[in-house]
């Protein structure tokens, strides 16, 4: 009962920023930005379905080679034929849980003549079951942070991130709800295992890693964490069908979610990256409610998972 009023409060908190109301009005403000995306390299995890497959799709059309990483060869195959130019779609099939995974794909990446101009983020799962991956990490941990870090990281380490280009973190408005807990983010059993606790602790990391790459890379490349809003992708079906249940008619598209990402790897000049989360083009506040401040910092964060990485041979 408790968990479901708090779920209620939360929910009418945010609905008038987070929903298609949200987007509509605050779109009305917007300026036009240079679109032509021409001779730029996009980089895009979990590209094969939701906002990835959106930004994939948007990119691709306004000139940009895109790379596109997914765990399914078969979904990325479809994406490449529906794509405006399919000869600048390259897709990169890889299980983006596995650290040796991800690291094999930004060595795959490196090699490549261009470096990336962009890098979405923007994998992610929320898990109601406590599963662990053949490297032994629990598994929403090792798809929705840690390899986020050691991709940028490896990345950047071999030149292949532009220094005037971008990395996007894909977040979500659910960071609202927690306070950095390095302990909990990295809770190693199932005993009291509470997916969307955890998914709103990796959301909440994503905002602070930003910070650390900010703060060590000084704005070469610039960092940012967005959020989408609500929108509805096939996460949202398969994990929170009660939630779509409720909101589907002010749920946005994956389309209307993927244009803060696009706006913020296209826009000239580009947006200050320190502080705050991203949402329909407006840099919101990390904290709305007192509880959450005081977390662990942007420093320790990046140290535990640089060691974490480094302990997957």
């Amino acid at each position: 009962m408790i968990r479901a009023l708090a779920s209620l409060f939360f929910y009418a908190t945010f609905y008038s920023r987070f929903s298609a109301s949200g987007l509509e009005r605050r779109r009305r403000q917007w300026q036009p930005y240079t679109e032509d995306l021409t001779g730029q390299t996009w980089l895009i995890t979990g590209a094969s379905g939701g906002l990835g497959r959106a930004i994939a799709l948007a990119a691709n059309a306004r000139g940009a080679t895109v790379l596109a990483a997914a765990r399914s060869a078969d979904k990325l195959d479809v994406l490449r034929r529906e794509a405006t130019a399919p000869a600048r779609l390259v897709p990169l099939a890889f299980d983006l849980s596995l650290v040796r995974a991800v690291r094999a794909l930004a060595a795959e990446v490196a090699a490549r003549p261009a470096p990336v101009t962009v890098l979405v983020n923007n994998v992610g799962v929320l898990l109601n079951d406590f599963t662990r991956t053949g490297e032994g990490l629990e598994a929403s941990f090792a798809t929705n942070l840690l390899g986020h870090l050691v991709l940028t990281e490896a990345l950047r380490d071999a030149n292949a991130l532009d220094p005037a280009g971008a990395v996007v973190n894909m977040s979500s408005g659910g960071m609202y709800g927690a306070k950095l807990d390095l302990a909990a983010l990295t809770r190693a059993d199932a005993a009291g295992w509470d997916g969307m606790a955890a998914y709103a602790q990796h959301k909440r990391a994503q905002v602070e890693l930003a910070r650390a790459w900010n703060t060590a890379w000084k704005g070469a490349p610039k960092a940012y964490a967005m959020h989408p809003g609500w929108a509805d992708t096939e996460g949202v079906r398969t994990s929170l069908p009660w939630f779509r249940a409720a909101l589907k008619a002010r749920l946005r598209t994956t389309e209307q979610g993927a244009d803060t990402a696009l706006w913020l790897g296209t826009t000239r000049p580009p947006p200050d990256p320190e502080g705050g989360i991203w949402l329909d083009r407006v840099r919101d506040a990390e904290h709305e409610f007192g509880f959450t401040r005081g977390g662990a910092d942007a420093a320790s964060l990046r140290d535990l998972l640089r060691k974490t990485a480094a302990r997957i041979g």
